[in-house]
C-alpha cells in the first residue's frame, strides 16, 4: 500500500502482543475495605461543609501510586455521607497528578454529572515528610468492573456529544497526568493532528532513553512525522469538521464500572483534555484489556458514528493505542510492551511510508555496520521512595 492509500481491513493484533496478552476471563476483583487510615487534618479543612466531623475512615482498595480511603463523616445536619479520598506520595508529580485529576472530574462532572464521582478538592497534607498531595470526592460504590458495553458506551458517547470545548479548539488549560506522565495537552490548537503530534511525541521522547533503541527512534521519527499526518489531517480535510470532544484520556477496565447503589455506569482516575472522541476507544484495542471485548466498540459506535474516512478507522485505533502501551512500557515495572509497540508502529509505516521506513533502516544499517540494536530492558524502578535520588530523576523526566 502507498503512503496515500486507505484501509479497508482490520489490522491483525501483532504476534508480539498475542504472546503476551490475554483477555481476562475471571471476574474483576472489587475493591475491599481495610484498616483504618488516619486522615490529615488538611484534608477535614477542605470538607464541603463547615463543622463536618470524621466517623470512621478507612483504606480502601488499592492504587499503584498511592493510597485510597473511605471517609465517612458527619455533618452538622446530623446526617451521614461518605467521602472517597486518593493520596500521593510523589512530592511534584503527586501535586500534578490530583490537581490534573481534579481539574478532569470537575469538567467531566459539568456536561456529565452522574458519570464520575462529584470532585469537592485537592490539595497538600500538612506534613512536609515526604511531600503529600490529595483529591476528595464524592464516593461511589464500586460495582461490577468494567462497566456494562450497552450503559458505558452509551454514556462515554453521550459525554463525548454534549461536551463543548471552551475554546472551540484541541487540547485543555492544564498538563493532566496519565498515570504518572504528564501529558503535553496544555495548549489549545485547532487542528487535532497537531495536538495529538505533540502528545504523542512527548511520550516518545520519554520512551527513548529508557529504551535505547535505534531502531524504535526511527519508526517513532516516520510515525510522527508520516503516519500521524497521513491518518489525522484528512479528518479536518475536504471540508470536514472535527468537533473536539471532552475524554476520558484512559478509559479501560479498571477506571470504568458498575455503581452498586444506582446500577449505572461511572468513570474515574480521569485525565481529560479535547480531543477526537476516538481517542477514548485507542486503549480498547489492547487484548490485555476487557474493553477489547467487540461488545464495547460495537456498541459506542452506535452512539457515536464513525469519523469519516470510515476506511481509516482501524489505523487510527491503531495510532491512538500507542501513547497507552509507550505509557505502559514506562511506568509499569515488568512491562512487556517494548516489543508490541516497536511492531505497531513497523506495521503503521509499512502501511503508509513503507519507502522511507527502507531508505530509514538502510541508513541506520549502514551506520551500525548491519548490527541489530536490540531494546535494553528498562532498569527495575521501585516505586516506595526508597531511591530519592532515582525518584527525582524520575520525576524530571515524566513531568
Amino acid at each position: 500500500m502507498t503512503a496515500k492509500g486507505t484501509v479497508s481491513h482490520e489490522i491483525a493484533i501483532g504476534e508480539a502482543q498475542r504472546a503476551i496478552e490475554e483477555t481476562p476471563s475471571e471476574p474483576f476483583l472489587p475493591p475491599q475495605v481495610g484498616g483504618n487510615y488516619e486522615v490529615d487534618p488538611s484534608v477535614i479543612s477542605a470538607f464541603p461543609v463547615p463543622g463536618t466531623q470524621i466517623v470512621n475512615a478507612y483504606n480502601y482498595g488499592e492504587s499503584l501510586w498511592g493510597k485510597t480511603a473511605k471517609v465517612v463523616v458527619r455533618l452538622p445536619s446530623g446526617e451521614t455521607l461518605n467521602y472517597f479520598l486518593k493520596v500521593v506520595s510523589l512530592g511534584a508529580t503527586g501535586r500534578h497528578m490530583c490537581e490534573g485529576e481534579y481539574e478532569s472530574l470537575k469538567a467531566i462532572y459539568a456536561v456529565s454529572p452522574d458519570f464520575v464521582p462529584k470532585p469537592y478538592a485537592w490539595g497538600k497534607y500538612k506534613e512536609e515528610d515526604p511531600e503529600t498531595y490529595f483529591l476528595l470526592t464524592k464516593f461511589r460504590d464500586v460495582g461490577e468492573q468494567p462497566a456494562d458495553p450497552v450503559k458505558l458506551a452509551a454514556r462515554l458517547a453521550d459525554m463525548h456529544k454534549r461536551s463543548v470545548s471552551p475554546t472551540g479548539k484541541f487540547g485543555f488549560h492544564f498538563a493532566t497526568c496519565h498515570a504518572r506522565i504528564a501529558q503535553a495537552v496544555d495548549t489549545w490548537e485547532d487542528s487535532w493532528c497537531t495536538l495529538y503530534q505533540r502528545h504523542l511525541g512527548h511520550v516518545m521522547d520519554l520512551a527513548k532513553p529508557i529504551l535505547k533503541w535505534a531502531e524504535f527512534d526511527v519508526v517513532c521519527m516516520l510515525t510522527l512525522t508520516k503516519v500521524v499526518p497521513r491518518l489525522l489531517l484528512p479528518l479536518q480535510a475536504e471540508g470536514r469538521v472535527l468537533k473536539p470532544c471532552l475524554i476520558h484520556g484512559n478509559c479501560w477496565d479498571g477506571n470504568t464500572a458498575m455503581d452498586a447503589k444506582t446500577g449505572e455506569a461511572f468513570v474515574f482516575d480521569v485525565c481529560s483534555f479535547y480531543g477526537h472522541n476516538e481517542y477514548d476507544t485507542g486503549n480498547w484495542r489492547a487484548p490485555r484489556h476487557r474493553l477489547s471485548n467487540k461488545a464495547y466498540i460495537k456498541n459506542y459506535k452506535r452512539h457515536f458514528p464513525v469519523s469519516e474516512p470510515v476506511e481509516d478507522w482501524d489505523a487510527r485505533n491503531l495510532l491512538y493505542s500507542l501513547t497507552f502501551n509507550i505509557g505502559n512500557t514506562i511506568y509499569i515495572p515488568g512491562s512487556q510492551q517494548r516489543q508490541v509497540v516497536y511492531d505497531d508502529m513497523t506495521t503503521l509505516c509499512k502501511m503508509f511510508c513503507p519507502d522511507d521506513l527502507r531508505a530509514e533502516m538502510s541508513k541506520l544499517e549502514d551506520a551500525t555496520g548491519g548490527a541489530e540494536m536490540k531494546p535494553s530492558a528498562p532498569k527495575p524502578r521501585s516505586y516506595d521512595g526508597a531511591d530519592e535520588e532515582e525518584e527525582e530523576e524520575e520525576e524530571e523526566l515524566l513531568s
